[in-house]
């Protein structure tokens, strides 16, 4: 393993310098109107599933998912760890209702919900409060006047280091080069995580455990190449 700035050289250049702002949500927060089901999910079912930072439910381990979509890697990653208490945090309404949907058909214990801004609910957070975290495939904001809109940055990664534990591992993926550009470049800034990589491969190749997204099975299909990596909370 190596800390990011003894390995960005090779493929940081000409990172854009842009002052970052304060993380907030963008984008739409709904599609088509919600029917009477869905309508009584939000309303009944997450007030039920949602989180409480100061009083989270006790599990052998504790993982975030910032930005989950569609809920595919959240769910599978639930169903596949029931020892683990795995939060979502998601603004758009139409994943949290496919979320909330599934936790009540299928009966899942160990979800919650944040359908709001990320930043809200880690401040509150206990620190060394989580054991991993995973960021997939978040919206780039290719144009280069709405960079500053990009989800990791280092004030986000400040966050998440006081919540993160010491050795836990927070996963990062995206299909956009500039967005791994500037995602290195802000690690490389921020001491508290070390890079798990040794070469081209380590961010080339999936995690042995790792659930694919409807977003990333669409980005291969259009044949981008994916980028994931993988830091540990020193």
């Amino acid at each position: 393993m190596m800390r990011v700035k003894r390995v960005t050289r090779v493929v940081i250049s000409d990172v854009d310098k842009e002052s970052e702002q304060e993380l907030r949500s963008y984008g739409r927060r709904r599609g088509r109107k919600p029917s009477a089901r869905q309508a009584a999910l939000l309303r009944e079912a997450l007030p039920r599933f949602a989180v409480d930072p100061a009083a989270l439910p006790e599990a052998a381990q504790t993982w975030l998912e910032i930005g989950f979509g569609g809920g595919e890697h959240l769910l599978s990653q639930a169903r596949r760890n029931p020892h683990a208490l795995i939060i979502g945090c998601e603004p758009y309404e139409d994943g949290v209702i496919k979320v909330l949907s599934a936790i009540e058909s299928e009966g899942l214990k160990n979800i919650r919900v944040h359908m709001s801004d990320v930043r809200d609910m880690l401040r509150q957070l206990a620190p060394g409060s989580l054991d991993r975290a995973f960021i997939l495939f978040p919206d780039p904001w290719p144009k280069r006047k709405h960079r500053k809109r990009r989800l990791v940055n280092s004030l986000l990664l400040d966050l998440l280091a006081r919540v993160l534990k010491p050795n836990a591992e927070l996963r990062i993926a995206t299909d956009i080069g500039d967005y791994a550009r500037t995602m290195l470049e802000a690690f490389r800034q921020e001491p508290r995580f070390v890079w798990r990589a040794e070469g081209p491969g380590d961010w080339r190749v999936q995690p042995a455990d790792w659930v694919e997204t409807k977003y990333e099975a669409k980005a291969a299909e259009a044949g981008r190449r994916r980028y994931y990596f993988r830091f540990l909370r020193t």
